[in-house]
């Protein structure tokens, strides 16, 4: 067996998410079914450096499987692929890894992107590939507010009902709002790891926070607390983009 790496990306609108669930059409069942088949059919299961929800999209998410036989020629298996998987799946790049390597375990960082569209009425064009709040929002606010949560924390307060992880610390390096014109702003977060919707419960608490709804000083009560009731309401998925996954090997992480 030869263990390989694929850069992928991927519009969530039409998937139950990346992971593969009994009757839902996800990322991870459609890539399988064309690993299959260029398996002699023998089952092929991959591994993703992590989950993304319903709706929510990807640049860059990493994932990695094994194939039987000798080394393929990287560039007609990733021509392979790509041609075969679903209009809304890109394969980017396809590397050759160690055979312990593993897309969630590697030590990593990743980044997210989320897009945010404000204005009064929303475009339709938009619809499926940015969040909209009609609202006025506060631009020096949600920076004041985003700043606040660089650093390493316990992010229980940001984490939705139905995790499954007990280490809730993580470290983020990065976060940040841009605006990127009059009625439109992104959110850069990148870190050492994310918990269930951290990125969208983030979001939706420093929308609040723009609004005006609270104080810039609800992020550091959230974190002392780790109490999820005085985090703003989780942000719509079609503003989230796994933007980029980073291994030890590759940078200074």
């Amino acid at each position: 067996m030869t263990r390989y790496k694929a850069t992928i990306a991927y519009d969530g609108t039409d998937f139950a998410g990346f992971q593969s669930q009994t009757n839902q059409r996800t990322v991870q069942k459609e890539i399988e079914k064309i690993l299959t088949k260029l398996n002699s059919f023998e089952p092929v299961i991959l591994q993703g450096s992590g989950r993304t929800d319903s709706g929510v999209h990807a640049f860059g998410q990493v994932i990695h499987f094994d194939l039987k036989g000798k080394v393929r020629d990287l560039d007609r298996l990733r021509f392979g692929l790509d041609t075969q998987t679903p209009a809304d799946i890109a394969v980017k790049k396809v590397e050759l890894v160690p055979d312990d390597w593993h897309a969630r375990y590697q030590k990593h960082e990743k980044t997210y992107e989320y897009y945010l569209e404000n204005s009064i009425t929303r475009s339709p064009f938009q619809r499926r590939s940015k969040a909209y709040f009609r609202y006025p929002l506060n631009f020096e606010r949600m920076q004041e507010a985003m700043s606040k949560l660089v650093g390493e924390h316990d992010f229980t307060g940001f984490t939705a009902s139905g995790s499954s992880v007990d280490d809730k610390v993580r470290t983020i390096y990065q976060a940040e709002i841009i605006r990127l014109d009059e009625e439109n702003f992104k959110f850069i977060f990148r870190g050492n790891g994310f918990l269930y919707k951290q990125v969208r419960n983030m979001v939706g608490t420093v929308i609040k926070i723009g609004n005006d709804r609270m104080p810039v000083s609800q992020i550091d009560k959230i974190l002392t607390s780790k109490n999820r009731d005085f985090a703003g309401p989780t942000a719509a998925p079609e503003g989230l983009y796994l933007k980029e996954v980073k291994y030890a090997e590759n940078t200074d992480i």
